[in-house]
């Protein structure tokens, strides 16, 4: 409906309303940009009272958009896992690089749709490229494919969901796969929204070092097939996310060719790494996977929800996803013309594909590779500061840029320690300047850090160590 005060439709702006909209939303964004070095890493307290004094209803009438922004910025925005933040080094970091919010804007603005590959050929072709380069990296042959999601959970599922449809009958229900103990959830997920019983996700004991043990995984798949089971996927990780540890990549790719299984990794955390020469020679074997998840929210520092899995056989995909209908248009037959709705359980979804392209299009791969080995060098450079500190023992060794650490000073055993541990959690947090999570491992609890901020670097990791030391005199002197 018009609006007879201002002689325009509410729902589309002039050029000079959206001119303002924009500007007022740069604003607020390139302060809050600037001030992440002085804001807090995390900040979580009180977080259930402001969603109670932020909840309402929606409104009749609109309100002015810098009112709106105090909302958003002032109060909605600060308190959080602050995530943009150069001293975010909990869970998996994702990134947030600037260069895709503007791919953002400019995809929701002139909204193509990019399912069909009728409906837009010039922007499905750039999300084609996207992932062929992706397929190029993890080493997939000519003719390799896959799709972007929202993230590594909706990759793995779609790669469940292929293995099972190329790997077991109809009736699937007597159907194994395999993962480690120290897997990420989601592949659990991923087995039971594909349909499958929990107890047919067999996990396999891992190694000293939380890698997946073969020989454990050989005698599991022997005795489900005397079971009369049929064992039919292997997942691997190429970096937990509890310790980073990257499974026997190799040795689970003879075995799953052995066996007739799928060779699924998991490089949601680590597979962006093949972009360096030490990631590269971690990583060696992930090319001969099936099919691999990669997380450009993780390793290239993109927003979140943009994950990707790309697959050596892009018809598997299209034989598990691919339903039609009478309205449809019809599909490419030309596999170099891709529609992704037969590949993906989605029909409607945003453009991911120009949030990739644009970065690195307009920085080059170059950059990204610099910044993750800057990322291992400061994970070196942590641990070795760690190792010197009294009383201290790293749990997990670094693979890649993640690794995990406890304090054991002697006198105290079991629970005592536990207990002293999340105490250096808590106060080495408690300054702001960083924030650390914490994990289980063998029964012990033990501080993690996973650097992977495109923001953070060497001066950041000097106040986090300095934040640690001082924790450790406080808690082990009280």
């Amino acid at each position: 409906m018009l609006n007879e005060e201002s002689g325009t439709y509410p729902l589309e702006p002039s050029s000079a309303e959206f001119r303002q909209l924009v500007d007022a939303a740069v604003n607020r964004i390139v302060p809050f940009v600037e001030s992440l070095a002085t804001q807090r890493a995390g900040c979580l307290e009180g977080g259930e009272a402001l969603a109670r004094s932020l909840s309402h209803g929606a409104p009749e009438k609109g309100t002015g958009m810098e009112e709106l922004l105090d909302i958003v910025f002032d109060q909605a925005v600060p308190l959080a896992f602050n995530t943009a933040s150069p001293g975010y080094l909990a869970f998996v970091p994702g990134g947030g690089i600037l260069h895709t919010a503007v791919a953002n804007l400019i995809a929701d603005a002139v909204n193509r749709y990019v399912t069909v590959f009728v409906a837009s050929p010039g922007m499905v072709q750039l999300e084609v490229n996207v992932v062929r380069w992706f397929c190029e990296l993890v080493g997939l042959p000519a003719g390799s494919g896959g799709i972007l999601t929202t993230g590594g959970s909706m990759a793995n599922f779609s790669a469940v969901v292929t293995a099972r449809h190329e790997k077991l009958p109809e009736d699937f229900l007597g159907g194994c796969l395999y993962v480690s103990d120290q897997v990420h959830h989601c592949v659990a997920k991923a087995a039971m929204l594909a349909g499958f019983p929990a107890a047919r996700v067999r996990r396999v004991p891992s190694d000293k070092h939380f890698r997946m043990r073969l020989d454990a995984l050989q005698e599991m798949i022997t005795e489900d097939r005397a079971a009369g089971l049929q064992p039919f996927m292997v997942v691997a990780s190429s970096g937990t996310t509890n310790t980073g540890a990257i499974d026997p990549l190799h040795g689970i790719a003879n075995l799953a060719e052995a066996e007739d299984l799928w060779f699924h990794v998991d490089g949601a955390y680590g597979g962006f790494f093949l972009l360096t020469e030490r990631g590269k020679a971690k990583l060696s074997g992930i090319e001969r996977a099936d099919s691999v998840v990669l997380d450009p929210h993780k390793g290239l520092f993109l927003p979140y929800g943009t994950g990707a899995l790309v697959v050596r056989d892009p018809a598997a995909l299209g034989r598990a996803h691919s339903v039609t209908s009478d309205y449809m248009p019809a599909y490419q037959a030309d596999p170099d013309l891709v529609d992704f709705c037969t590949l993906s359980p989605e029909l409607s979804r945003d453009n991911r594909g120009l949030r990739v392209w644009l970065p690195i299009q307009l920085v080059g791969l170059g950059a990204f590779r610099d910044a993750l080995n800057e990322k291992l060098d400061l994970t070196e450079f942590a641990v070795d500061a760690l190792r010197e500190l009294p009383d201290v023992r790293i749990v997990a060794e670094p693979e890649l840029s993640l690794f995990a650490f406890r304090l054991e000073p002697e006198g105290l055993t079991g629970e005592e320690l536990d207990v002293l541990n999340h105490a250096w959690l808590e106060e080495t947090n408690r300054p702001g300047r960083v924030m650390l999570t914490g994990t289980t491992l063998g029964g012990l609890f033990a501080l993690r850090i996973c650097v992977l901020s495109f923001r953070t670097h060497l001066d950041r990791m000097q106040m986090a160590l300095e934040d640690l030391r001082a924790a450790a005199l406080q808690v082990t002197a009280s």
